[in-house]
């Protein structure tokens, strides 16, 4: 996990916001990927969220940016809850609900189907409306089951398991994998370290 990039390896996009915290169940190492209006704009059309930076000057107030890292706290407590077969946490699931009824009713629905809220793509207010939609897209589809947590230690991304069995264990394979491995080598080989 490279602590200065985003990653996008969460399947989805609302699960690649909650994942631009790095070492996110460790809070010692915890690390913000995202800090900035600019660098939101940008991750969002990385993402394909966005199709593109918006042209013009950029207008960022504080309150958008504590808008969206609140979205972000709300869906990784909820995500949490989901991976642990729990309820989600009361605040968590009001703030969620209160950024979708802001979303849609910011929102333009075209009058064509299949029916599709549209969000503006302006702002980081837009950006906040677009990824409460998509969360609302992703928790209430057939992907919602396939949302996991990465079980490495201090890690806590989240990602869709598309693996045909559903035992898909870390985020990468290549990173949290490796480490997870490297671990248990280590064990084998030292058993006098583990004691």
């Amino acid at each position: 996990m490279s602590e200065k990039q985003p990653s996008f390896i969460g399947g989805h996009p609302v699960l690649d916001f909650v994942n631009t915290v790095a070492w996110r169940t460790e809070p010692t190492r915890r690390v913000e990927r995202v800090s900035d209006a600019a660098g939101w704009l940008r991750w969002a059309v990385t993402a394909e969220v966005f199709s593109a930076v918006p042209d013009g000057e950029l207008r960022s107030e504080d309150a958008e940016l504590v808008d969206l890292v609140a979205l972000r706290d709300a869906l990784e407590a909820v995500l949490d809850a989901v991976t642990d077969g729990q309820p989600p946490p009361a605040p968590a699931w009001r703030a969620l609900r209160l950024a979708l009824l802001r979303a849609r009713e910011a929102a333009a629905l075209p009058p064509v189907l299949p029916l599709r809220w549209e969000p503006g793509t302006r702002d980081l207010t837009d950006l906040c409306h677009a990824l409460a939609l998509r969360a609302e897209e992703l928790l209430a589809g057939p992907g919602a089951s396939r949302v996991r947590r990465c079980a490495g230690p201090g890690c806590g991304w989240f990602f869709l398991d598309r693996t045909r069995a559903g035992t898909r264990r870390w985020c990468s394979s290549g990173d949290c994998g490796n480490r997870d491995r490297a671990r248990r080598h280590y064990a084998r080989t030292h058993p006098a370290a583990g004691r």
